[in-house]
């Protein structure tokens, strides 16, 4: 190759002499997908593929399980008196005393389907499918604050640096998708209390972080040329600026060049997807109505629609943020709030994977980061009435499809709904229930980094939970 090349060489010879094109690097990308095999990480892979791909429903600020999922009529038995203190011995709170009264629940319940599901009248739509749905009544957790909390269910440890969830499944197995991200997230209803650590990388390459598409109507910048700038001076320039980057790379050896350069390459592409992508007027008015989304308006509605199109498009890992649950005053209030906002949905975003066959190897996930404590939180500094604190004891999430086993519900609290008393499902075992839905033994999806290998689920003794799997 000459050491000054033109920039008025054609494509081909481009591509023939340096190899750094975007075709080589997209055919890299597919092959290594393709070839876990020939890296040692076909390892990991040792149980049947149940679920091709994950959204995440990640409900930031965590719900109340009590007023939605977990029905204790005892509380409205006891309201206004403390919890014994034999129930709360030990216990540490966020912002409560351990004699804080009992607030009973705020909504009638009932059961629904063939399963008898036992949901709150604030989830009229999830009612309506709860027998395609796998209830957890006894998550349990080792945080009770909002962002460690956060951090250890989308990454695994409570403390910023490690990778995320998204992070390790683009690391280990790739994407189905050559022109869009393996990893996106998507946010509404406010922040959340883990910033972006939550999608982040961590120890992993750079290249395997969650993209964040923007809040708004619109959610990537820069999809169309700047003026005067055509697509193929934009792929000249592409290519100058990658045969830099891969000089740089040859002579340093710093990963994160190759992760510069497979960034402009995936911008490159999904140029050309993301319009497409992101035109949810090319959904029928039945869809549109289904999930209730307003054309043009960014909402969670839209969010779970979007979810449903990269699915179908081939990223592997989707995970939308809705904030807004912490509700230390005013739970009522925010309930019917953020229900309204959620549950038709959510519903419909099981209800479209269905009639389109994608439930089957789709694994829908429902929840927070812990759950909301039985007694009131009241506090006339704070200003706060009427609200319910902090709880990482006992709370609820609900999956769907992906191989899990519908129209169940896995685990009991007490009659306070204080404690978990049947079927403990920790945070590590949730994770490691989806690695196996996925076709991972979590045990063996390792990354070596400063002399230890380190996984999703933790050096601790945890196992996948049979009982949820199909």
């Amino acid at each position: 190759m000459n050491s000054h090349p033109s920039l008025d060489r054609t494509r081909r010879h481009f591509f023939k002499d340096c190899g750094i094109g975007v075709g080589k690097i997209a055919l890299a990308s597919m092959l290594a997908n393709e070839a876990l095999g020939a890296s040692g990480k076909s390892s990991f892979m040792r149980f049947p593929v149940k679920a091709k791909r994950v959204i995440y429903l990640f409900m930031a600020g965590a719900p109340s399980q009590l007023e939605l999922f977990d029905h204790k009529p005892k509380l409205k038995e006891i309201e206004g008196k403390p919890i014994p203190p034999s129930v709360i011995k030990g216990q540490r709170y966020a912002f409560i005393q351990p004699d804080a009264a009992v607030l009973g629940p705020c909504f009638p319940f009932a059961r629904h389907g063939q399963s008898g599901a036992e949901l709150s009248n604030q989830l009229p739509q999830l009612s309506q499918i709860a027998d395609d749905l796998t209830f957890i009544k006894s998550m349990h957790t080792e945080h009770f604050n909002h962002a460690p909390a956060q951090l250890f269910m989308s990454t695994g440890s409570g403390i910023p640096g490690r990778a995320s969830m998204g992070s390790w499944l683009s690391y280990g197995i790739g994407s189905e998708a050559d022109d869009l991200p393996g990893f996106v997230v998507l946010k509404s209803g406010g922040t959340v209390s883990g910033g972006a650590a939550l999608w982040g990388s961590g120890f992993l390459p750079s290249e395997h972080q969650g993209v964040p598409f923007r809040e708004g109507a619109d959610p990537i910048l820069h999809v169309s040329n700047p003026k005067g700038v055509d697509r193929t001076a934009q792929r000249q320039t592409l290519d100058l600026l990658n045969k830099l980057n891969r000089k740089s790379l040859g002579e340093m050896g710093d990963p994160e060049i190759n992760a510069r350069i497979e960034a402009y390459e995936m911008a490159y592409r999904m140029q050309a997807r993301a319009p497409e992508l992101m035109d949810l007027a090319s959904e029928s008015k039945e869809t549109l109505d289904l999930y209730g989304i307003t054309p043009g308006k960014a909402s969670y509605a839209a969010n779970c629609l979007l979810a449903r199109r990269l699915a179908e498009r081939g990223t592997r890992f989707i995970q939308l943020y809705h904030g807004g649950w912490d509700a230390h005053s005013n739970v009522e209030g925010n309930i019917k709030k953020q229900a309204k906002q959620v549950d038709k949905a959510s519903a419909a975003l099981v209800q479209d994977l269905k009639r389109l066959g994608m439930l089957d190897d789709t694994l829908v996930i429902w929840g927070g980061e812990f759950g909301r404590t039985p007694m009131v939180e009241a506090s006339a500094a704070l200003k706060r009435s009427g609200g319910r604190d902090h709880h990482p004891q006992a709370f609820t999430m609900w999956m769907a499809g992906g191989g899990t086993l519908p129209g169940i519900t896995l685990g009991k609290t007490d009659e306070l709904g204080f404690h978990v008393t049947e079927n403990p499902v920790h945070v590590h075992d949730l994770q490691a229930t989806i690695l196996r839905l996925l076709g991972i033994d979590h045990t063996r999806l390792t990354f070596r980094f400063q002399g230890l290998d380190f996984r999703l689920t933790g050096v601790e003794e945890h196992h996948p939970v049979k009982a949820l799997m199909a």
